[in-house]
């Protein structure tokens, strides 16, 4: 027997790995409805929540080519929201994709614009973005993030991963 008969070996994981909760992370899909303009039967919007994020991570996308789309999460109680991450990619187009984010403390009645974010892609370029933003929000009842998916270029609007903290 020689010496690299007793290699222990095994190949590594690709690049996509599950991220752990962090003990402060708002479990979404326990805590809320997510309602959604449009989706990809391939890429749903339960993609968003799975914890397979970065480059090349799974994501949610719009059925729909250059349509403004909306996600909306409702919560069932209010919520505290300290911060929250969200990725997006592009590997495919050149495009600048922008995503607004808007809260509501009322049920849904009024939002206030708290984020307003472009990010340009291209393939021989840029295209991975991942968005970190810290808040002091309370009593939210509703999330809304808006995507508009071809300020220059075509494209369907895209997201890679949301998380929310308390």
């Amino acid at each position: 027997m020689t010496e690299r008969s007793r290699l222990r070996k095994r190949p590594l994981a690709t690049d996509i790995e599950a991220v752990p909760r962090a003990a402060d992370e708002i479990d979404i899909a326990a805590s809320a409805t997510i309602a959604y303009s449009s989706e990809d039967p391939t890429h749903p919007v339960e993609n968003l929540l799975d914890e397979r994020s970065g480059p090349g991570g799974t994501r949610w996308t719009s059925a729909r080519l250059d349509t403004i789309e909306r996600i909306l999460i409702e919560f069932d109680r209010p919520q505290t929201i300290s911060r929250f991450v969200y990725e997006v990619e592009e590997t495919m187009r050149d495009r600048t994709q922008e995503v607004r984010v808007e809260v509501s403390d009322d049920g849904g009645r009024v939002y206030r614009q708290i984020l307003v974010q472009e990010y340009n892609f291209s393939p021989r370029g840029a295209t991975f973005h991942r968005e970190e933003q810290r808040f002091n929000l309370h009593r939210v009842t509703h999330l809304r993030f808006t995507i508009v998916p071809n300020k220059s270029g075509s494209g369907a609007a895209s997201l890679t991963a949301l998380r929310l903290f308390a």
